[in-house]
């Protein structure tokens, strides 16, 4: 959940960066739409409309190639419902994160019986690094291009995201960079790299951080499956304070959905575990 919301920020804070990217366009009249589509609702990840062209750019991020329904036929979906809502053209392009041997990764088409619809597939760890390197709004998505020394090409996307001059610009792409990089690297390597409180600062890690907790939580409600939501936020919550105490662990352990959403939200603004116990006996 994580990545897609990286991607998801990234995609919709610096829509024009990713159409020059991905089309070669230089127009900067561009909409984000949104991204629930109508009918049965779905949600892709990025939507934006390039006015000047009158095209939809159409972004699917996938860390994993499993899907259901397949991805293949989930961008002909996208597809027939986008052009019944806007009736223009539609560009897609489905980018995998990580390498994966699977067939889907190198599929560029839906194909059926009476039906063929063709998408773009990226398979990032296969790109170059350097237009993503030139590029602020790319730097997080360098650090899975391709590379004889992932290290070294590590080390240049942090040499880059410290000469972002203004701060908070710099503090989430930072934070942007650090969550895509856990896809290929170890933590300890990263925080070598990195300030982990400059990430932590940054509004981009609040926000995924919270839409990762309620996405977690509205799944593991749909899907009867507390366990996933709960080992969510006591992770979030070690990573955060290092430990917590057996007792306060096991009090967590008996909260209903419900009181876990709650504890979601909250958490974003405890600043000790003093915190987190008083939170919990005035519940």
């Amino acid at each position: 959940m994580s990545y897609d919301n990286t991607c998801k920020y990234l995609a919709e804070t610096y829509p024009a960066d990713f159409a020059r990217w991905l089309l070669a366009s230089e127009t900067t009249d561009i909409e984000v739409l949104k991204t629930e589509l109508t009918l049965e609702p779905i949600r892709a990840d990025s939507v934006t409309f390039l006015q000047i062209a009158n095209t939809i750019l159409h972004l699917e991020f996938q860390t994993t190639a499993k899907s259901t329904p397949p991805l293949d036929f989930r961008m002909l979906d996208y597809y027939t419902r986008l052009k019944r809502q806007y009736w223009c053209e539609i560009k897609q392009v489905l980018i995998f994160l990580q390498p994966t041997s699977s067939e889907i990764v190198f599929k560029n088409q839906y194909v059926d019986t009476n039906t063929t619809h063709r998408y773009r597939t990226m398979r990032l760890w296969e790109e170059d690094p350097t237009p993503l390197l030139a590029n602020p709004a790319l730097l997080p998505l360098a650090t899975l291009a391709r590379t004889e020394s992932p290290t070294d090409l590590l080390t240049q996307v942090a040499a880059a995201v410290d000469m972002i001059e203004e701060t908070d610009e710099r503090q989430n792409i930072s934070a942007c960079v650090q969550v895509l990089a856990g896809l290929r690297f170890e933590k300890n390597l990263i925080t070598q790299l990195f300030s982990e409180e400059i990430m932590q600062e940054s509004v981009i890690y609040q926000d995924i951080l919270q839409k990762g907790l309620q996405q977690g939580l509205q799944q593991g409600e749909a899907q009867g499956k507390k366990q996933e939501a709960l080992a969510l936020i006591l992770r979030l919550l070690i990573r955060r304070f290092s430990a917590i105490k057996p007792e306060v662990e096991q009090q967590i352990r008996t909260l209903s959905i419900t009181q876990l959403e709650d504890l979601a939200e909250a958490l974003l603004d405890f600043t000790s575990p003093n915190d987190l116990v008083n939170y919990l006996a005035n519940m």
